[in-house]
């Protein structure tokens, strides 16, 4: 992990997942990557433009690089290689372009979560990225001053389409010492035997390279609700879901388990991209 992004808007939200950022930077001696994105319009920066307002925008980028200065003046990232960025873009649309620039390993955001109809609509940036970062997305929901990854929820449907995103939180999990706690959830509309459950689980793992790990079979009234009844269960850690990057009117029908979590889980979740 030699590369951690960590966008932030200076709210709270984004100063607890720096805090989470600079722990894991000094543990894996990381460069930690602040950014803060301002949505400027484009004939406002751009000084060809003839209603270009180029004073307004310095002014703009003035008032970020000192909200900068008291974000980034914290005893807790004292020896900490600290590089500050800002940009002029879509917010969710920079990050994912900055995470593949400076090729980065690990994106952590904070998230307050969403509900009702501005969750369904709107959604938050963090959603967003999670829905759309080829990166693993790290999200961040409350402060976490000794912030462990010893517990690890991996939850899926064993299927092939999850294998490169599984192989992905092997990798996450080996680098943070991590046991895994493979998850299927078993509900009433998608009912399997333990043993058919065991089974797929089992064939799924055939050749793959994996420490330290448990096999669990949770019933449940819904995917959502057994993923986060488990980890209650056995005080988890972290939640490592696979996203699938649904768009437009499949995402808004369809929706994904993985950005729900993010709204209503109260423990840290991890995304990976199928």
């Amino acid at each position: 992990m030699k590369k951690i992004l960590v966008p932030t808007d200076f709210s709270k939200g984004s100063e607890e997942a720096l805090k989470v950022a600079a722990q894991l930077a000094k543990r894996y001696n990381s460069e930690l990557h602040v950014m803060h994105m301002i949505e400027l319009p484009f004939d406002m920066v751009d000084p060809m433009h003839e209603t270009s307002e180029l004073p307004e925008a310095m002014f703009f980028m003035k008032m970020a690089h000192k909200s900068f200065e008291t974000f980034l003046d914290k005893d807790y990232l004292e020896g900490i290689d600290v590089k500050e960025a800002i940009q002029n873009n879509n917010a969710f649309e920079g990050i994912i372009d900055s995470a593949h620039k400076k090729d980065i390993d690990l994106i952590v955001m904070g998230s307050r979560g969403a509900s009702g109809f501005k969750e369904m609509v709107i959604g938050s940036n963090t959603e967003k990225v999670v829905r759309t970062s080829d990166v693993p997305v790290l999200v961040i929901k409350k402060e976490d001053p000794s912030f462990k990854m010893n517990n690890v929820v991996f939850a899926c449907e064993f299927t092939e389409e999850y294998k490169k995103s599984f192989i992905d939180a092997i990798a996450f999990a080996k680098t943070a010492n991590s046991t895994m706690h493979l998850l299927m959830v078993n509900t009433p509309s998608g009912f399997m035997t333990t043993t058919e459950a065991e089974q797929r689980m089992n064939s799924f793992l055939e050749g793959v390279s994996i420490g330290d790990y448990t096999l669990n079979i949770y019933n449940d009234v819904s995917i959502e609700k057994g993923i986060l009844n488990f980890g209650n269960s056995i005080n988890a850690d972290v939640i490592a879901m696979s996203t699938h990057g649904r768009k437009g009117l499949s995402h808004f029908f369809n929706g994904s388990i993985s950005e729900d979590l993010v709204n209503h889980a109260k423990r840290p979740v991890v995304t990976f991209k199928i």
